[in-house]
């Protein structure tokens, strides 16, 4: 397994499963969002390297609220969606946040049929308590009116298209 650590190559390369597709989607000199920023920011890092600039929030190690007064390129929500105890308050908090066209990249396993939910291994762990289905997903877009890129087993990116949140 890897550390949550900016040095940590493997975490990186973990991470790089979000930020490929991500990079395609934002224009050069984006501002972003690092929502679940968590103890060792990476996500960020690995951002900024690409001449982003990204602000920090995290319930935890990062209690910023003044980010919750801007507006975003993009959002990132990196292996966060699934410990919240009120996720569409806050998925729909981020979504007003992004500009339009922005785009909100959340990296979450997907709970598909193929899945027998009670043998499971990532609802083993007693931190994660909300998981998404690709029904659940569409559902959202289709609320927001976004675009769905599911990327991934684990990796979706919505692109906002209208000014609906804001």
């Amino acid at each position: 397994m890897y550390s949550n650590d900016p040095e940590d190559e493997r975490y990186r390369n973990f991470l790089s499963q979000l930020v490929s597709p991500l990079q395609e989607r934002i224009p050069k000199n984006a501002s972003g969002l690092d929502f679940g920023s968590g103890p060792g920011p990476t996500l960020s890092l690995m951002l900024e390297d690409f001449g982003h600039s990204v602000d920090l929030y995290d319930k935890f190690y990062a209690k910023n609220d003044v980010v919750f007064e801007k507006q975003y390129d993009f959002i990132t929500a990196s292996e966060v969606v699934e410990h919240l105890r009120q996720p569409m308050v806050e998925l729909n908090r981020l979504m007003g946040l992004l500009k339009s066209n922005g785009v909100l990249a959340i990296m979450t396993p997907i709970l598909t049929p193929q899945i027998d939910f009670e043998q499971w291994y990532y609802k083993k762990d007693p931190s994660h308590i909300g998981f998404f289905s690709e029904k659940a997903l569409n559902h959202l877009a289709e609320q927001w009116q976004a675009e769905l890129y599911v990327i991934s087993e684990r990796v979706v990116v919505f692109k906002k298209n209208k000014t609906l949140f804001g």
